[in-house]
């Protein structure tokens, strides 16, 4: 009982920034706010990865300026899929030996990374000093990126909750597979019970047909509908090719290692669908309102 109220007021808490603070920067343009993304998933082993480092690159390759922030922060990888290797990482910012541009990467298009290091603890337990910091440097980025890409951790860990909650949309990745689907209803109705989130975005991953893909839309939609008061919309399938894991072997995405296929033609899609769809989407604020919400978590109410 005391858990749940304390995620209660956690929760509360959230909700009452949203009132008390507005963007950071009023005097920029809202066109130059950048747009949150979290892409979550339920379980492991759905291509959540997969998903956020090839739509990443055909979002920059239709000129979005990007940035992903590696929030795995136990099992970090996203530089791997880009075949890089950052001297540098989030643990080298907060213990104070370097700055954010410093452990910034760039990776393919121009596409911007922030790499977690392996092993790190929550986000909310950062000290004040140490939050202060992260926040002052972020709005010294502002305007600097259209799209935040956040690769959270898989499962419904303390960490994947928070950064859930504080972006703007969440993008659920899951596949065909009942176990995967299952995980993915748990995550959105925890979302939905505890921290109040209404709104989520389905794509599913290694499907034999669009037929397949559809369907899992439909049994998630009924279920929710059934037992949730939520929203899911449908971003998009991305098709099973064994070329996949010859990416992930050579470190190069299937957006740019096999750019004619099938499977790239549906990360380009999701792209479009994500830029098409942005001015319908009801934000709840700037990058650094994101980053404001997701580190007041942990601190009292």
């Amino acid at each position: 009982m005391e858990m749940l109220q304390e995620r209660e007021d956690q929760a509360g808490t959230l909700r009452s920034l949203s009132e008390r603070f507005g963007p950071a920067r009023k005097d920029v343009e809202p066109r130059q706010a950048a747009r949150v993304l979290s892409v979550t998933s339920g379980k492991g082993g759905v291509g959540k990865t997969a998903v956020v480092s090839n739509v990443a690159l055909a979002l920059a390759q239709l000129g979005k300026k990007v940035l992903i922030i590696d929030a795995d922060l136990g099992l970090a990888n996203i530089d791997v899929v880009f075949g890089l290797a950052p001297q540098y990482n989030l643990n080298h910012f907060f213990s104070g030996e370097r700055s954010l541009v410093e452990i910034m990467v760039e990776g393919p298009a121009g596409i911007k990374i922030l790499p977690a290091g392996s092993g790190m603890q929550t986000v909310t337990r950062l000290s004040s000093d140490q939050k202060m910091r992260f926040l002052d440097e972020l709005d010294a980025l502002h305007g600097d990126f259209e799209i935040v890409i956040i690769d959270t951790e898989a499962g419904i860990s303390e960490n994947v909750t928070y950064f859930n909650v504080a972006a703007q949309d969440i993008l659920v990745v899951t596949t065909p597979e009942p176990t995967a689907i299952t995980d993915a209803y748990a995550l959105m109705k925890l979302l939905s019970v505890q921290y109040h989130e209404k709104r989520f975005n389905l794509i599913v991953n290694s499907v034999t047909s669009s037929d397949e893909a559809l369907d899992v839309y439909r049994k998630l939609t009924m279920v929710s509908n059934r037992y949730l008061d939520i929203s899911i919309d449908y971003l998009g399938c991305i098709p099973h090719d064994k070329r996949m894991r010859e990416s992930v072997r050579r470190q190069r995405v299937m957006v740019d290692l096999f750019p004619k296929t099938k499977v790239s033609g549906a990360f380009e899609d999701i792209a479009r669908n994500l830029v098409n769809g942005q001015q319908q989407a009801a934000p709840k604020g700037s990058l650094q309102f994101f980053w404001r919400r997701l580190l007041s978590f942990g601190q009292g109410a």
